[in-house]
């Protein structure tokens, strides 16, 4: 044997996947030794190569007589094309699997990967339990023939197909017994990083928010004993990243997601990752008031395919430019199909027609996502419904509602251990306390949230707060300006003649105002500033 061969293979078994990659070049001719030098280049983010050394282990297999093993390397050569968005080459190659497969006399293991190739045309049709019964099939084979990898992709589908379909509880024990396999290193190295990222990124999806930081530990233990891998290196960041900006970690954020942009440019996956990793840059830019930063990072993964919604839409609210924001949240939630896909927007929906003025659509968005959390049984989910309904109930002037849902929202927030929506929380209940007539309440909530703001640099939030005189009620001093103003009966045009604004921003800081007073109208916001010292 060749010692850069053996070498070569040493190193694959070390995960050295540089040094692997660099032996097996010159050496790998065999069709098994051609497959772990595809897997070298795939783990490097070398696409193309990974792509054209499985074609060559696909005919060195066909040439010596073991077509099963052809099968195998052309369905992960369909895989690679399909995961690129190449449907045409993808279909052609899963159909010459199946081709080869169909010769065999014997049943063999390969069947699962046929299988697979239909599972996969199920899913981009968005056939859910037509894919979930063939996963089925698929975890049936590979048991039968022990491939720990058919076992394992199966099983992962599998699980998703049932929570998709409503059944939760079966669902996650699926996906947690195939992440066991995966952390006790019982799968291939292509097939391990399909799975950490994929359970990940549908646990992201399904807002299993502790799944998503466990799994994400155990990820960025994988990754951290292969240094010179590359290809599920920018996921395994973006994740993190997530991670860090939930906790309140968000200086932390930034630079992991910065790495994914400056290290990280190759490899199918980590195109996607960056995607992710810009939308994720302009929500922390967002919160801290970056708003220059923000735009171009949205507009940076709007580049990149990434949808930037709804942080855009948000961002257009926090510049004051209302109708845009309404426009564009609007549109994205028409195009989004009813269920938990919507989850994500519903929250900034209802904030941001609540700014415009338009009750009805907040009432009709809190409905929505009240069914949605009522089907998924989820604690993230259930905060997010309770503190829409919560911000609803001040706008509507019933301060006992909203006091109730913005607790019970803030308790579940602090069980997940996000801080910038459990501080978020705590605003509406010192509005709703304000309201009550409960004022000393009212000042402690607000000097909570304030720290929290505080500490995580949410510059937007913390102007929107009183600066240590709880007495007005959290208005801003511009807030306060215009409220004096609708007090003596000044018209928005003449308000934003005294104060040098356009009559769109005054109609913002009015909705504002409303918001936080818990009122609906310019004569009651009047009433409510003479009756509290404010005008």
């Amino acid at each position: 044997m060749e010692p850069d061969l053996e070498h070569g293979r040493r190193c694959f078994a070390e995960a050295n996947w540089r040094e692997a990659h660099a032996a097996l070049a010159g050496t790998a001719r065999e069709a098994a030794d051609l497959e772990l030098f595809a897997q070298t280049a795939y783990m490097l983010g070398r696409d193309d190569e990974y792509v054209s050394a499985l074609e060559r282990a696909h005919r060195a297999h066909l040439g010596a007589g073991a077509p099963a093993r052809a099968v195998r390397c052309a369905f992960w050569i369909g895989h690679s094309w399909l995961f690129r968005g190449q449907i045409a080459p993808a279909q052609g190659w899963f159909a010459r699997a199946r081709r080869l497969f169909e010769r065999e006399e014997r049943d063999v293991a390969e069947r699962g990967y046929v299988l697979l190739t239909d599972m996969l045309g199920n899913l981009v049709n968005g056939e859910i339990e037509a894919a979930g019964a063939l996963a089925a099939q698929v975890v049936e084979v590979g048991e039968r023939f022990g491939d720990d990898d058919l076992v394992a992709l199966g099983m992962m589908e599998q699980g998703h197909s049932l929570v998709r379909l409503g059944r939760l509880p079966d669902g996650l024990r699926l996906i947690d017994e195939t992440m066991v396999a995966v952390t006790s290193g019982e799968l291939s190295p292509i097939v391990a990083g399909i799975v950490y990222c994929n359970t990940i990124s549908f646990c992201r999806e399904v807002y299993q928010l502790r799944r998503v930081k466990e799994w994400t530990s155990a990820l960025t233990r994988w990754c951290a004993r292969q240094p010179d891998m590359v290809a599920h290196k920018g996921v395994c960041l973006v994740h993190r990243a997530e991670v860090m900006t939930l906790g309140g970690a968000w200086d932390d954020a930034l630079a992991e997601l910065g790495r994914v942009s400056e290290e990280l440019t190759r490899g199918a996956l980590n195109q996607l990752a960056r995607g992710d990793a810009a939308y994720r840059e302009g929500e922390v830019r967002r919160l801290r008031g970056e708003f220059a930063l923000a735009e171009n990072a949205y507009r940076r993964a709007s580049s990149l395919g990434r949808q930037p919604q709804p942080g855009h839409a948000l961002l257009r609210l926090a510049q004051g430019r209302t109708d845009t924001a309404v426009a564009m949240i609007r549109r994205v939630v028409a195009e989004t199909s009813r269920g938990l896909p919507r989850a994500a927007l519903l929250p900034a929906y209802v904030e941001i027609v609540l700014v415009a003025g338009d009750l009805d659509a907040a009432a009709g968005a809190c409905r929505e996502l009240a069914e949605i959390a009522g089907q998924q049984e989820n604690e993230a989910i259930d905060a997010m419904s309770w503190q829409a309904w919560g911000a609803l109930a001040l706008a509507a002037g019933d301060p006992e509602v909203a006091l109730t849902e913005s607790r019970r929202a803030w308790q579940a927030w602090q069980r997940i251990e996000a801080s910038y929506d459990a501080a978020r929380s705590r605003v509406l209940i010192a509005r709703a306390c304000a309201l009550l007539g409960d004022h000393e309440s009212s000042g402690l909530e607000l000097q909570a949230a304030l720290e929290t703001f505080t500490a995580l640099g949410a510059r937007p939030d913390v102007e929107s707060l009183p600066q240590g005189n709880w007495s007005r009620h959290g208005l801003s001093d511009r807030e306060i300006e215009v409220l004096r103003l609708v007090a003596t009966g000044r018209s928005n045009r003449e308000i934003a003649a005294v104060l040098f604004l356009s009559e769109h921003t005054v109609a913002r800081h009015l909705q504002n105002i409303f918001g936080k007073l818990g009122v609906s109208s310019r004569t009651a916001a009047g009433a409510f500033a003479h009756e509290h010292h404010l005008a």
